[in-house]
């Protein structure tokens, strides 16, 4: 089977780059797999000073996969993973986030994106909501803001993403990894022990949600994805058509 996680090292950094064009990079039960796997061996090996998660392609991430998704489970032990390893985790984007994908930037710690990238929460458009990925989002986005882009799915681009606190910082019209350059170079000077301690400072919030709140969202989402409502908007969206419900 061909990888869809390719992961890379150079002076402490190990680089994990999304490759499943097929699906534009989409949360698949295989992909959720080999990342987690790839982040556990990074977590393990005493050569890496952070992770940077990219993806090959102009999406970053189309969310969970519609037609092989991962069990919403293993969805909540990817993020969580993401958030509880003791290596800092950054997300540099160059493309379209959508969904799912948004959650995968809520877990890390740092993210960056070029001004060409666009981010949607899509999930009341197919009849569903954004349960599994508030565990990382909901305590580090501002909340006014996120209820009016998980109400409405619309599409925003780097700078609003960035206003809201989705973002660390979004390129304008520069490469971003010049944005990124100074951070990863802040990460190579750091103590490991020091980086380890201060991303636990710095993640306790979001890991009392995951503690307090996985186990009801995760019903929710099975819930929601099993409804008539999700069938029907899936189904419109594999048929590039509106649902019904769209006026």
């Amino acid at each position: 089977m061909t990888a869809l996680v390719h992961p890379t090292h150079t002076r402490g950094i190990t680089t994990l780059t999304l490759d499943s064009p097929h699906n534009r990079n989409a949360l698949s039960a295989p992909l959720v797999h080999e990342l987690a796997d790839a982040l556990k061996r990074s977590g393990k090996d005493d050569a890496v000073r952070a992770v940077v998660l990219t993806h090959t392609g102009t999406t970053f991430s189309a969310g969970a996969d519609l037609r092989e998704p991962p069990d919403p489970k293993a969805l909540v032990a990817l993020l969580r993973q993401i958030v509880e390893l003791r290596k800092p985790v950054v997300a540099r984007v160059t493309g379209h986030v959508r969904a799912g994908g948004l959650g995968l930037l809520g877990a890390c710690d740092i993210a960056a994106a070029s001004h060409t990238a666009t981010f949607a929460f899509t999930e009341v458009r197919i009849g569903v909501a954004p349960a599994l990925i508030s565990l990382p989002l909901l305590p580090r986005v501002d909340p006014r803001a996120l209820a009016r882009h998980y109400l409405t799915g619309e599409t925003f681009d780097a700078a609003e993403a960035a206003r809201i606190g989705l973002l660390t910082a979004a390129a304008d019209h520069a490469d971003v990894d010049q944005v990124l350059a100074p951070v990863l170079d802040g990460l190579r000077r750091a103590s490991p022990h020091a980086l380890a301690e201060t991303k636990r400072l710095l993640t306790a919030k979001v890991l009392e949600a995951f503690d307090q709140d996985a186990d009801e969202l995760a019903a929710l989402s099975a819930r929601l994805f099993a409804s008539a409502d999700a069938r029907e908007g899936m189904t419109a969206f594999l048929e590039r058509r509106d649902p019904p419900w769209a006026l």
